[in-house]
């Protein structure tokens, strides 16, 4: 005779749990390395800091492509939180499809601000 414990479990949603639990983690991680690295720039360089070392801090080619990198690993780090935040607590599927279109939105025209800042020096 087979006895059945307990309800089987039905698993709904979208499944991104460990991809998107791991790049957290990695951009997070990122993130921290630029900012232990541009905080060593800043400590350990010698007179006033205004905006000629600030500039001069991002002027070299490699600076930039690793605030390029960060960027990009903020702008999906957001996204992964403000799309779980909207899965999570907004049901309405007409009202959190439009809100996760005006998310994308504004983080294109963040990327394309920031992007156009950092190649202006």
């Amino acid at each position: 005779m087979s006895v059945n414990y307990g309800s089987k479990r039905i698993v709904v949603g979208a499944h991104y749990g460990l991809r998107d639990w791991l790049a957290q983690r990695v951009t997070a991680g990122l993130m921290a390395l630029f900012t232990v690295i541009l905080l060593a720039q800043v400590i350990f360089s010698s007179g006033p800091i205004g905006y000629d070392k600030w500039a001069g801090i991002f002027s070299t080619q490699w600076m930039k492509a690793l605030t390029f990198a960060v960027i990009i690993a903020l702008l999906y780090h957001v996204w992964i939180g403000v799309r779980d935040i909207w899965m999570d607590y907004v049901k309405p599927v007409s009202i959190r499809l439009s809100l996760q279109i005006f998310s994308i939105v504004w983080l294109v025209a963040c990327a394309g601000w920031a992007i156009q800042v950092l190649w202006r020096l």
